[in-house]
């Protein structure tokens, strides 16, 4: 009965059953462990962000680059405040604002982007206050370049002279003449007249929409494991179910062909031709009488005639 198994068909059907579920159970697994690591990621960035309050500052070259493990930590730099940038378009405690960020040119030769502080309103370098003068050393939050249009980045473009949409390397490189770190610091107290600005825990730290598309991808996959094995014993059990009516003689109706007409027998009995001189002759109308019937019927009119007939008319 499972003979059919050994044809090419099922052959066919069995290596695809074979190699899809392994690959789905596989694919569901590696969505799975992203959204762990996700989960990993956001609890390591909580915890760091609690440690990094109490921590003592490190020097900013012990921190470089900046990644997931150093993103959020206190970090401590010396140099020459330069150029000053706004950045429009940043909220805080639900207002809208913007940072002031100034680059700090330090003895390694390269500036490092300093945020002092956050002022309320439209960008206005009138309102910004000056940089202190001199040799000055900061301390803050070290943070990771952003990227134009993630986490609430703004890559909005064709700003005034003086205004920058993203704190980068990228962003930055033509409207300072400068080398620069990838990175910058958010400072731990502000300046006066500003408010500090809260570090951000890192890209891909967080239990975002990306987190939950892995979870949400991860049941896809599984269900699409199940699909298989189930569409697998569907067919299974239709071959099985003809094989034994084939045995027991039981055979599916052929479909009847299109376009040939029904012959019935009225058909075949018109069809037949009629021998010559047989047509049948009409039936006679009336009723059949006994003979003498039919002639004394007509003698008593005929009398009956001959009567009015020799009756005088007065």
């Amino acid at each position: 009965m499972y003979r059919f198994l050994l044809t090419p068909r099922w052959w066919g059907i069995n290596v695809f059953v074979l190699l899809a579920i392994p690959f789905c159970v596989f694919m569901g697994s590696w969505q799975l462990s992203r959204f762990e690591a996700r989960v990993d990621d956001h609890r390591s960035a909580k915890e760091l962000a609690e440690s990094a309050r109490t921590e003592a500052a490190r020097p900013l070259a012990e921190l470089l680059p900046v990644d997931k493990s150093t993103s959020g930590r206190r970090t401590t730099a010396t140099g020459h405040y330069g150029k000053q940038l706004l950045v429009p378009g940043r909220r805080l405690d639900d207002r809208n604002g913007y940072y002031v960020l100034t680059l700090l040119r330090t003895d390694g030769g390269k500036a490092l982007p300093v945020v002092r502080g956050w002022l309320p309103g439209s960008a206005d370098s009138a309102k910004a206050p000056k940089p202190p003068a001199g040799q000055v050393s900061v301390t803050g939050t070290l943070q990771a370049s952003e990227t134009p249009g993630d986490n609430g980045v703004s890559a909005q473009g064709g700003l005034p002279a003086g205004q920058t949409s993203a704190i980068s390397a990228a962003s930055l490189v033509n409207l300072v003449p400068y080398d620069l770190y990838d990175a910058w610091v958010t400072l731990d107290t502000a300046d006066a007249g500003m408010t500090a600005v809260p570090a951000t825990a890192a890209s891909d730290t967080g239990l975002d929409l990306k987190a939950f598309q892995n979870l949400g991808y991860t049941g896809e996959w599984f269900v699409f494991a199940g699909f298989v094995v189930f569409m697998w014993f569907r067919l299974l059990r239709r071959e099985v179910e003809f094989a034994r009516d084939a045995e027991l003689g039981i055979l599916p109706d052929e479909p009847e062909e299109s376009g040939e007409p029904e012959e019935s027998g009225e058909s075949e009995e018109s069809g037949e031709s009629e021998e010559p001189g047989e047509s049948e002759e009409p039936e006679e109308s009336g009723e059949c009488r006994e003979p003498g019937e039919s002639g004394a019927g007509s003698g008593d009119r005929h009398g009956l005639d001959q009567e009015d007939a020799s009756t005088p008319v007065r």
